[in-house]
């Protein structure tokens, strides 16, 4: 697929018509204040994974609703100090994995969670194994629309209040320094990321990789790869409801997660990308509220992005940071 989007010059530029929901920070405030009335019961359970060079934990915590939420802690074998903690969110499908799995983090010598997704984790990779309980109203098939009537009942309202709850269960283990936490993701994991960046105040560092869950209204207009056109099939069965849906999403939208980003953030786009439109990228890009941010753009990649490129360039630039 050649070059679709807007030419890199303009991209730099480019900013979101995205409108900002009044309540926005009640909004999340009140989500978050009611998850915490849960008792975070985060449990760390020792897994033989066979591996010499990592320790592995199969990690329980509550999320939203009180709702158990699974997890991966991996540390470098044999650790006793408190070790920069690398906190890292899933793609859209995906699940944690299996044990063994995504070693990359603690091989560098940190700690490293990674949060199973709700309800996900049969599209790809090794499996998940977090139920959703909540229903929700008509959707069509796929994460993008369950729940979409109302920003209370939304499907990544659960989601991201799960992600920043993994922050703090992550933080309360005694391998894990608190005071050097990075959160990172790609694709869903990066819209993830920038939630969990505007919404936990005290990181050190964020890294979306080609992140989803930007700029809705351009991103539901501008690709029909999937799961930004799950949007527009919902409303070609639902119409007249097109401004309802968007008000419900314009709680969810990086771009003013992004607005309220206070650590430095490494953030990566791919000109090529159908899935994550690269204008929708540099949407959140752009209004990154902290000063401290580069974004990584890979020419002629489709959503794969960097792949180990922006890996390699990530491990780099953690150095300074964590």
């Amino acid at each position: 697929m050649a070059l679709f989007d807007l030419p890199l010059d303009e991209l730099r530029a480019y900013r979101s018509e995205s409108a900002e929901p009044e309540d926005f920070d009640s909004f999340w405030d009140k989500t978050l204040q009611e998850a915490r009335g849960h008792d975070l019961g985060a449990r760390f359970e020792p897994v033989e994974s066979g591996l010499t060079t990592v320790d592995v934990y199969d990690v329980t915590f509550a999320g939203f609703g009180g709702h158990p939420v699974k997890g991966w802690l991996r540390v470098p074998a044999g650790a006793t100090e408190p070790l920069p903690l690398v906190v890292e969110f899933i793609g859209y499908g995906g699940g944690r994995g299996l044990a063994h799995e995504n070693l990359l983090w603690a091989s560098t010598g940190r700690a490293h969670f990674a949060m199973d997704t709700r309800g996900q984790g049969s599209g790809w990779g090794g499996g998940g194994g977090t139920p959703d309980p909540v229903g929700a109203a008509p959707a069509y098939p796929g994460f993008l629309t369950r729940g979409v009537d109302a920003p209370e009942n939304y499907y990544y309202r659960r989601v991201f209040t799960d992600a920043v709850r993994a922050v703090e269960a992550a933080r309360s283990h005694p391998l894990a320094d608190a005071a050097r936490t990075v959160v990172t993701g790609g694709s869903q994991g990066g819209g993830i990321t920038l939630a969990v960046g505007g919404l936990v105040p005290d990181l050190v560092a964020v890294a979306p990789d080609v992140p989803f869950l930007c700029d809705f209204p351009r991103a539901a207009t501008l690709t029909d790869g999937h799961p930004y056109r799950e949007i527009g099939l919902f409303l070609k069965t639902h119409r007249g409801r097109a401004a309802d849906v968007l008000r419900t999403l314009s709680y969810f939208d990086g771009v003013h997660f992004a607005a309220r980003g206070r650590a430095p953030a490494l953030f990566s786009a791919a000109l090529e990308d159908q899935t994550c439109p690269p204008s929708t990228v540099f949407a959140a890009f752009n209004a990154w509220a902290h000063e401290d941010k580069t974004i990584e753009v890979y020419d002629f990649n489709d959503h794969e992005g960097g792949g180990p490129f922006q890996e390699a360039a990530q491990v780099r630039w953690l150095q300074s940071y964590a």
